[in-house]
Protein backbone atom coordinates (compact mmCIF):
# COMPACT_ATOMS: atom_id res chain seq x y z
CA UNK A 1 0.00 0.00 0.00
CA UNK A 2 1.39 3.41 -1.01
CA UNK A 3 2.10 5.72 1.93
CA UNK A 4 0.20 9.03 1.83
CA UNK A 5 2.52 12.06 1.96
CA UNK A 6 2.36 14.02 5.23
CA UNK A 7 0.57 17.38 5.41
CA UNK A 8 3.66 18.79 7.16
CA UNK A 9 5.91 17.83 4.22
CA UNK A 10 3.67 19.67 1.76
CA UNK A 11 3.43 22.64 4.13
CA UNK A 12 7.25 22.87 4.19
CA UNK A 13 7.34 22.91 0.37
CA UNK A 14 4.81 25.79 0.26
CA UNK A 15 6.67 27.67 3.02
CA UNK A 16 10.01 27.34 1.19
CA UNK A 17 8.39 28.69 -2.00
CA UNK A 18 7.00 31.71 -0.08
CA UNK A 19 9.97 32.65 2.07
CA UNK A 20 12.51 34.68 0.12
CA UNK A 21 11.99 38.19 -1.18
CA UNK A 22 9.48 38.97 1.57
CA UNK A 23 11.86 38.13 4.37
CA UNK A 24 14.27 40.75 3.02
CA UNK A 25 11.73 43.35 1.83
CA UNK A 26 9.13 43.39 4.64
CA UNK A 27 11.13 45.29 7.32
CA UNK A 28 11.89 48.25 5.01
CA UNK A 29 8.45 48.36 3.35
CA UNK A 30 6.79 48.13 6.79
CA UNK A 31 8.88 50.87 8.43
CA UNK A 32 6.12 53.45 8.02
CA UNK A 33 3.32 51.20 9.29
CA UNK A 34 5.68 49.93 12.05
CA UNK A 35 4.91 47.03 14.37
CA UNK A 36 1.13 46.80 14.95
CA UNK A 37 -0.03 47.85 11.49
CA UNK A 38 2.65 45.75 9.76
CA UNK A 39 1.52 42.68 11.72
CA UNK A 40 -2.16 43.33 10.83
CA UNK A 41 -1.34 43.89 7.12
CA UNK A 42 0.87 40.79 6.83
CA UNK A 43 -1.75 38.61 8.63
CA UNK A 44 -4.59 39.85 6.40
CA UNK A 45 -2.47 39.28 3.28
CA UNK A 46 -1.65 35.73 4.43
CA UNK A 47 -5.36 34.88 4.93
CA UNK A 48 -6.40 36.33 1.55
CA UNK A 49 -3.55 34.62 -0.32
CA UNK A 50 -4.35 31.28 1.36
CA UNK A 51 -7.99 31.54 0.27
CA UNK A 52 -6.98 32.52 -3.29
CA UNK A 53 -4.87 29.33 -3.47
CA UNK A 54 -7.90 27.33 -2.33
CA UNK A 55 -9.96 28.97 -5.10
CA UNK A 56 -7.40 27.62 -7.58
CA UNK A 57 -7.80 24.16 -6.07
CA UNK A 58 -11.56 24.43 -6.53
CA UNK A 59 -11.08 25.06 -10.28
CA UNK A 60 -8.59 22.17 -10.63
CA UNK A 61 -11.12 19.59 -9.39
CA UNK A 62 -12.64 19.36 -12.91
CA UNK A 63 -9.32 18.25 -14.43
CA UNK A 64 -6.79 15.43 -14.38
CA UNK A 65 -4.23 15.47 -11.54
CA UNK A 66 -1.49 16.31 -14.05
CA UNK A 67 -3.28 19.48 -15.24
CA UNK A 68 -1.19 22.66 -14.82
CA UNK A 69 -2.13 26.28 -14.07
CA UNK A 70 -1.56 27.01 -17.78
CA UNK A 71 -3.85 24.15 -18.95
CA UNK A 72 -6.74 25.00 -16.61
CA UNK A 73 -6.60 28.77 -17.31
CA UNK A 74 -6.59 28.19 -21.08
CA UNK A 75 -9.50 25.70 -20.90
CA UNK A 76 -11.68 27.78 -18.58
CA UNK A 77 -10.95 31.40 -19.46
CA UNK A 78 -9.65 31.17 -23.04
CA UNK A 79 -6.32 31.67 -24.76
CA UNK A 80 -6.19 35.50 -24.46
CA UNK A 81 -6.53 35.45 -20.67
CA UNK A 82 -4.01 32.60 -20.49
CA UNK A 83 -1.46 34.63 -22.49
CA UNK A 84 -1.88 37.55 -20.05
CA UNK A 85 -1.54 35.15 -17.10
CA UNK A 86 1.64 33.59 -18.53
CA UNK A 87 3.17 36.99 -19.25
CA UNK A 88 2.42 38.04 -15.64
CA UNK A 89 4.04 34.86 -14.28
CA UNK A 90 7.14 35.49 -16.45
CA UNK A 91 7.31 39.20 -15.52
CA UNK A 92 7.23 38.42 -11.78
CA UNK A 93 9.93 35.75 -12.17
CA UNK A 94 12.08 38.12 -14.24
CA UNK A 95 11.71 41.10 -11.88
CA UNK A 96 12.55 38.90 -8.87
CA UNK A 97 15.72 37.68 -10.61
CA UNK A 98 16.53 41.34 -11.34
CA UNK A 99 15.98 42.25 -7.65
CA UNK A 100 18.14 39.38 -6.34
CA UNK A 101 20.88 40.14 -8.88
CA UNK A 102 21.00 43.83 -7.83
CA UNK A 103 20.82 43.04 -4.10
CA UNK A 104 23.59 40.41 -4.30
CA UNK A 105 25.97 42.94 -5.87
CA UNK A 106 25.42 45.46 -3.06
CA UNK A 107 25.84 42.91 -0.26
CA UNK A 108 28.93 41.19 -1.75
CA UNK A 109 30.53 44.58 -2.42
CA UNK A 110 30.00 45.55 1.25
CA UNK A 111 31.37 42.24 2.56
CA UNK A 112 34.48 42.43 0.36
CA UNK A 113 35.13 46.15 1.08
CA UNK A 114 37.62 45.55 3.98
CA UNK A 115 39.79 43.43 1.64
CA UNK A 116 39.45 45.02 -1.81
CA UNK A 117 37.21 47.44 -3.72
CA UNK A 118 35.07 46.14 -6.59
CA UNK A 119 32.01 47.79 -8.13
CA UNK A 120 28.70 46.25 -6.99
CA UNK A 121 27.67 45.74 -10.64
CA UNK A 122 30.74 43.57 -11.25
CA UNK A 123 29.78 41.54 -8.16
CA UNK A 124 26.28 41.12 -9.66
CA UNK A 125 27.79 39.72 -12.86
CA UNK A 126 30.03 37.32 -10.89
CA UNK A 127 27.06 36.22 -8.73
CA UNK A 128 24.88 35.42 -11.76
CA UNK A 129 27.61 33.66 -13.77
CA UNK A 130 28.61 31.44 -10.82
CA UNK A 131 25.23 30.52 -9.36
CA UNK A 132 23.14 30.32 -12.54
CA UNK A 133 25.51 27.48 -13.54
CA UNK A 134 23.62 25.18 -11.14
CA UNK A 135 20.33 25.85 -12.95
CA UNK A 136 21.98 25.33 -16.37
CA UNK A 137 23.58 22.06 -15.22
CA UNK A 138 20.48 20.19 -13.97
CA UNK A 139 17.48 20.21 -11.62
CA UNK A 140 19.24 17.50 -9.61
CA UNK A 141 22.14 19.76 -8.66
CA UNK A 142 19.67 22.56 -7.80
CA UNK A 143 17.91 20.11 -5.48
CA UNK A 144 21.17 19.28 -3.67
CA UNK A 145 22.35 22.89 -3.44
CA UNK A 146 18.92 23.98 -2.17
CA UNK A 147 19.03 21.44 0.68
CA UNK A 148 22.47 22.75 1.75
CA UNK A 149 21.26 26.37 1.49
CA UNK A 150 18.09 25.72 3.49
CA UNK A 151 20.09 24.06 6.31
CA UNK A 152 22.59 26.95 6.27
CA UNK A 153 19.78 29.54 6.10
CA UNK A 154 17.91 27.89 9.00
CA UNK A 155 20.99 27.86 11.25
CA UNK A 156 21.95 31.46 10.44
CA UNK A 157 18.30 32.56 10.87
CA UNK A 158 18.05 30.90 14.32
CA UNK A 159 21.32 32.49 15.41
CA UNK A 160 20.28 35.92 14.02
CA UNK A 161 16.83 35.77 15.65
CA UNK A 162 18.28 34.68 19.00
CA UNK A 163 20.80 37.52 18.89
CA UNK A 164 18.12 40.06 17.95
CA UNK A 165 15.28 38.92 20.25
CA UNK A 166 17.39 39.03 23.42
CA UNK A 167 18.11 42.70 22.66
CA UNK A 168 14.55 43.79 21.75
CA UNK A 169 13.74 47.18 23.28
CA UNK A 170 9.97 47.57 23.79
CA UNK A 171 10.20 51.37 23.46
CA UNK A 172 11.81 50.87 20.01
CA UNK A 173 9.41 48.06 19.04
CA UNK A 174 6.33 50.22 19.76
CA UNK A 175 8.00 53.52 18.78
CA UNK A 176 7.01 55.20 22.07
CA UNK A 177 9.64 57.94 21.60
CA UNK A 178 8.72 58.63 17.95
CA UNK A 179 7.29 62.01 16.90
CA UNK A 180 5.28 60.64 13.92
CA UNK A 181 2.37 58.54 15.19
CA UNK A 182 0.67 58.12 11.79
CA UNK A 183 1.09 54.40 11.17
CA UNK A 184 -2.13 53.21 9.49
CA UNK A 185 -1.80 55.38 6.38
CA UNK A 186 1.55 53.76 5.52
CA UNK A 187 0.12 50.20 5.61
CA UNK A 188 -1.16 50.56 2.01
CA UNK A 189 2.41 50.79 0.70
CA UNK A 190 3.31 47.52 2.44
CA UNK A 191 0.69 45.45 0.55
CA UNK A 192 2.58 44.78 -2.75
CA UNK A 193 5.64 43.43 -0.87
CA UNK A 194 3.41 41.46 1.53
CA UNK A 195 1.57 39.91 -1.45
CA UNK A 196 4.87 38.90 -3.11
CA UNK A 197 5.81 37.24 0.20
CA UNK A 198 2.94 34.75 -0.18
CA UNK A 199 3.23 33.97 -3.90
CA UNK A 200 3.11 30.17 -4.04
CA UNK A 201 0.23 29.77 -6.52
CA UNK A 202 2.25 28.15 -9.32
CA UNK A 203 2.81 25.27 -6.84
CA UNK A 204 -0.90 24.62 -6.14
CA UNK A 205 -1.20 22.13 -9.03
CA UNK A 206 1.93 20.36 -7.71
CA UNK A 207 0.33 20.02 -4.24
CA UNK A 208 -2.87 18.58 -5.70
CA UNK A 209 -0.93 16.03 -7.77
CA UNK A 210 1.27 15.25 -4.74
CA UNK A 211 -1.70 14.31 -2.53
CA UNK A 212 -4.18 13.27 -5.22
CA UNK A 213 -6.79 15.07 -3.12
CA UNK A 214 -7.92 18.72 -2.89
CA UNK A 215 -8.70 18.59 0.85
CA UNK A 216 -5.22 17.46 1.88
CA UNK A 217 -3.66 19.99 -0.50
CA UNK A 218 -5.84 22.67 1.15
CA UNK A 219 -4.38 21.93 4.60
CA UNK A 220 -0.82 21.76 3.23
CA UNK A 221 -1.31 25.24 1.71
CA UNK A 222 -2.69 26.59 5.00
CA UNK A 223 0.20 24.99 6.91
CA UNK A 224 2.76 26.44 4.50
CA UNK A 225 1.42 29.99 4.59
CA UNK A 226 1.14 29.76 8.41
CA UNK A 227 4.83 28.71 8.71
CA UNK A 228 5.82 31.58 6.38
CA UNK A 229 3.69 34.01 8.43
CA UNK A 230 5.32 32.92 11.71
CA UNK A 231 8.82 33.38 10.22
CA UNK A 232 7.96 36.80 8.75
CA UNK A 233 6.46 38.11 12.02
CA UNK A 234 9.40 36.83 14.08
CA UNK A 235 11.85 38.53 11.69
CA UNK A 236 9.95 41.84 11.45
CA UNK A 237 9.46 42.08 15.24
CA UNK A 238 13.15 41.26 15.83
CA UNK A 239 14.31 44.02 13.47
CA UNK A 240 11.75 46.62 14.61
CA UNK A 241 12.73 45.90 18.22
CA UNK A 242 16.39 46.71 17.49
CA UNK A 243 16.49 49.33 14.73
CA UNK A 244 14.53 52.53 15.63
CA UNK A 245 11.92 53.71 13.13
CA UNK A 246 13.63 57.05 12.56
CA UNK A 247 16.83 55.25 11.47
CA UNK A 248 15.17 53.71 8.39
CA UNK A 249 15.67 57.00 6.50
CA UNK A 250 18.91 56.04 4.64
CA UNK A 251 17.47 52.57 3.86
CA UNK A 252 14.31 54.02 2.28
CA UNK A 253 16.30 56.71 0.48
CA UNK A 254 18.33 53.95 -1.22
CA UNK A 255 15.10 52.24 -2.38
CA UNK A 256 15.22 49.61 0.37
CA UNK A 257 18.59 48.21 -0.72
CA UNK A 258 19.65 45.33 1.50
CA UNK A 259 23.27 46.39 1.93
CA UNK A 260 22.05 49.70 3.42
CA UNK A 261 19.57 47.88 5.73
CA UNK A 262 22.32 45.49 6.89
CA UNK A 263 24.65 48.43 7.48
CA UNK A 264 21.98 50.26 9.56
CA UNK A 265 21.35 47.09 11.59
CA UNK A 266 25.11 46.67 12.08
CA UNK A 267 25.30 50.13 13.65
CA UNK A 268 22.80 49.24 16.42
CA UNK A 269 23.92 45.64 17.09
CA UNK A 270 26.98 45.32 19.30
CA UNK A 271 27.67 41.61 18.79
CA UNK A 272 29.98 40.94 15.81
CA UNK A 273 28.81 37.31 15.59
CA UNK A 274 25.14 38.39 15.32
CA UNK A 275 26.07 40.85 12.54
CA UNK A 276 27.85 38.06 10.68
CA UNK A 277 24.87 35.71 11.17
CA UNK A 278 22.46 38.31 9.73
CA UNK A 279 24.77 38.86 6.71
CA UNK A 280 25.07 35.09 6.21
CA UNK A 281 21.30 34.65 6.43
CA UNK A 282 20.66 37.46 3.92
CA UNK A 283 23.14 36.02 1.39
CA UNK A 284 21.70 32.50 1.83
CA UNK A 285 18.10 33.79 1.47
CA UNK A 286 18.96 35.68 -1.75
CA UNK A 287 20.92 32.77 -3.20
CA UNK A 288 18.21 30.22 -2.32
CA UNK A 289 15.49 32.42 -3.85
CA UNK A 290 17.65 33.24 -6.90
CA UNK A 291 18.19 29.55 -7.68
CA UNK A 292 14.55 28.58 -6.94
CA UNK A 293 13.02 31.38 -9.03
CA UNK A 294 15.69 30.89 -11.71
CA UNK A 295 14.79 27.22 -12.09
CA UNK A 296 11.07 28.05 -12.39
CA UNK A 297 11.66 30.72 -15.07
CA UNK A 298 14.22 28.46 -16.85
CA UNK A 299 11.69 25.59 -17.14
CA UNK A 300 8.88 28.00 -18.10
CA UNK A 301 10.91 29.54 -20.96
CA UNK A 302 12.33 26.20 -22.12
CA UNK A 303 8.74 25.00 -22.53
CA UNK A 304 7.59 28.31 -24.10
CA UNK A 305 10.39 28.43 -26.73
CA UNK A 306 10.45 24.61 -27.11
CA UNK A 307 14.20 24.42 -26.36
CA UNK A 308 15.38 20.81 -25.98
CA UNK A 309 17.28 19.39 -22.99
CA UNK A 310 20.65 19.13 -24.77
CA UNK A 311 23.61 21.27 -23.60
CA UNK A 312 22.94 23.69 -26.46
CA UNK A 313 19.19 23.81 -25.69
CA UNK A 314 19.86 24.38 -21.97
CA UNK A 315 22.32 27.17 -22.84
CA UNK A 316 19.60 28.93 -24.87
CA UNK A 317 17.19 28.56 -21.91
CA UNK A 318 19.91 29.90 -19.58
CA UNK A 319 20.51 32.92 -21.84
CA UNK A 320 16.84 34.00 -22.06
CA UNK A 321 16.38 33.41 -18.30
CA UNK A 322 19.39 35.13 -16.75
CA UNK A 323 20.85 37.60 -19.26
CA UNK A 324 17.89 40.07 -19.54
CA UNK A 325 17.61 40.57 -15.71
CA UNK A 326 21.42 40.84 -15.44
CA UNK A 327 21.71 43.43 -18.25
CA UNK A 328 18.85 45.47 -16.71
CA UNK A 329 20.37 45.20 -13.23
CA UNK A 330 23.78 46.47 -14.41
CA UNK A 331 22.22 49.22 -16.59
CA UNK A 332 19.36 50.36 -14.31
CA UNK A 333 19.93 49.24 -10.69
CA UNK A 334 16.52 50.11 -9.17
CA UNK A 335 16.13 49.83 -5.40
CA UNK A 336 15.25 46.37 -4.06
CA UNK A 337 11.86 47.52 -2.68
CA UNK A 338 10.82 49.16 -5.95
CA UNK A 339 11.55 45.96 -7.87
CA UNK A 340 9.65 43.81 -5.34
CA UNK A 341 6.77 46.32 -5.46
CA UNK A 342 6.49 45.87 -9.25
CA UNK A 343 6.50 42.10 -8.76
CA UNK A 344 3.67 42.38 -6.21
CA UNK A 345 1.56 44.66 -8.43
CA UNK A 346 1.75 42.28 -11.41
CA UNK A 347 1.53 39.12 -9.27
CA UNK A 348 -2.03 40.19 -8.31
CA UNK A 349 -3.10 38.90 -11.75
CA UNK A 350 -2.12 35.26 -11.14
CA UNK A 351 -2.40 35.15 -7.34
CA UNK A 352 -5.77 36.89 -6.87
CA UNK A 353 -7.73 37.83 -9.99
CA UNK A 354 -7.25 34.68 -12.13
CA UNK A 355 -7.85 32.20 -9.22
CA UNK A 356 -11.08 34.06 -8.31
CA UNK A 357 -12.31 34.09 -11.94
CA UNK A 358 -11.47 30.37 -12.31
CA UNK A 359 -13.47 29.50 -9.17
CA UNK A 360 -16.41 31.60 -10.39
CA UNK A 361 -16.34 29.77 -13.75
CA UNK A 362 -15.94 26.41 -11.97
CA UNK A 363 -19.22 26.91 -10.08
CA UNK A 364 -21.16 27.28 -13.34
CA UNK A 365 -19.81 23.98 -14.76
CA UNK A 366 -21.39 20.52 -14.36
CA UNK A 367 -20.58 19.20 -10.85
CA UNK A 368 -19.32 22.68 -9.96
CA UNK A 369 -21.38 22.71 -6.77
CA UNK A 370 -20.15 19.28 -5.61
CA UNK A 371 -16.78 18.13 -4.31
CA UNK A 372 -14.18 20.60 -3.04
CA UNK A 373 -15.59 24.12 -2.69
CA UNK A 374 -14.32 27.19 -0.82
CA UNK A 375 -16.80 28.60 1.72
CA UNK A 376 -18.24 32.10 1.52
CA UNK A 377 -19.89 31.96 -1.91
CA UNK A 378 -19.43 34.97 -4.19
CA UNK A 379 -18.40 37.18 -1.25
CA UNK A 380 -15.08 35.29 -0.98
CA UNK A 381 -14.47 35.69 -4.73
CA UNK A 382 -15.23 39.44 -4.62
CA UNK A 383 -12.95 40.01 -1.58
CA UNK A 384 -10.01 38.25 -3.29
CA UNK A 385 -10.49 40.22 -6.54
CA UNK A 386 -10.82 43.56 -4.68
CA UNK A 387 -7.73 42.76 -2.61
CA UNK A 388 -5.76 42.11 -5.82
CA UNK A 389 -6.97 45.30 -7.52
CA UNK A 390 -6.32 47.42 -4.39
CA UNK A 391 -2.78 46.05 -4.00
CA UNK A 392 -1.89 46.84 -7.64
CA UNK A 393 -3.55 50.27 -7.34
CA UNK A 394 -1.61 51.14 -4.17
CA UNK A 395 1.66 50.27 -5.91
CA UNK A 396 0.98 52.56 -8.86
CA UNK A 397 -0.30 55.37 -6.60
CA UNK A 398 2.93 55.10 -4.59
CA UNK A 399 4.92 55.14 -7.85
CA UNK A 400 3.40 58.52 -8.79
CA UNK A 401 3.87 59.85 -5.20
CA UNK A 402 0.10 59.99 -4.58
CA UNK A 403 0.22 57.64 -1.57
CA UNK A 404 1.78 58.94 1.66
CA UNK A 405 5.41 57.74 1.74
CA UNK A 406 7.40 57.30 4.95
CA UNK A 407 10.84 58.95 4.69
CA UNK A 408 12.29 57.90 8.05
Amino acid sequence: MKKTPSIFGGACIIASVCVGAGMLGLPSSGAGAWTIWSILTICFTMLTMTVSGWLLLEAYKHYDLRASFNTVTKAMLGNSVNVINNLAVYFVGGILLYAYTTASGGILSGLAAPFFELDSRIWSVIFVLVFSFFVWHSTRIVDRVSVILIVFMSLSFIFSIFGLTVNIDLATLFDTKGTDSNYAMYAMGLLPVALTSFGYHHSVATMRAYYGDECKAKYAILGGTAIALALYLLWVISIFGNLPRNQFGPVLESGGNLDVLLSALGNVIESASVKQAINAFSIAAILSSFIGVGLGVFDFLADFFKFDNSKEGRFKSWAVTFLPPLILSVSFPLGFLKAIGYAGAVATIWTCIIPALLARKSRTMPNGQTGFKVAGGNVTIVIVILFGIATALFHFLAMFNILPAFKG
